[in-house]
């Protein structure tokens, strides 16, 4: 089965060394294991700030490591649907829209979701299967 990564798992990995460090790496290994490793559009969008060419960029997020998946149409509803009970329910403007998007992807193509956002994804997208610290610790 393939697993969406999310980017605060690849900040984790290559641009960050703290708490979830080994936990993020140690994750990445195990889901490469179990099918492909996905991103789509947004999460190399959210990446791009890190790096100061598509080069580096594309080096760290190289195709064999990573597959690129576009972005499902479907998946566009079902984000706009969960944004909507986001702010409905009180929810912030600096929850940003992608967030609600990536986990729409993973949802509606059937993925696994590494991350460790896991609140906003259990809350909003309840039948995802969702990789985070709580459900998968060291």
């Amino acid at each position: 089965m393939a697993t969406l990564i999310d980017t605060n798992v690849l900040i984790d990995v290559f641009h960050t060394r703290g708490t979830y460090t080994d936990w993020s790496l140690a994750r990445l290994e195990a889901a490469r294991f179990e099918g492909p490793l996905l991103i789509n559009p947004l999460i190399y969008a959210e990446m791009a700030a890190g790096y100061a060419t598509v080069t580096e960029l594309d080096a760290a997020l190289a195709p064999g490591l990573f597959q690129r998946e576009e972005l499902p149409w479907d998946a566009a509803y079902a984000a706009g649907h969960a944004f909507l009970q986001y702010r409905r329910t009180g929810g912030d403007k600096r929850s940003p829209l992608p967030d609600f998007y990536i986990g729409a992807h993973a949802m509606v193509r059937g993925h696994k979701l590494l991350s460790r956002d896991t609140a906003r994804y259990r809350t909003y997208f309840p039948l995802l299967s969702l990789i985070s610290p709580e459900t998968h610790p060291l």
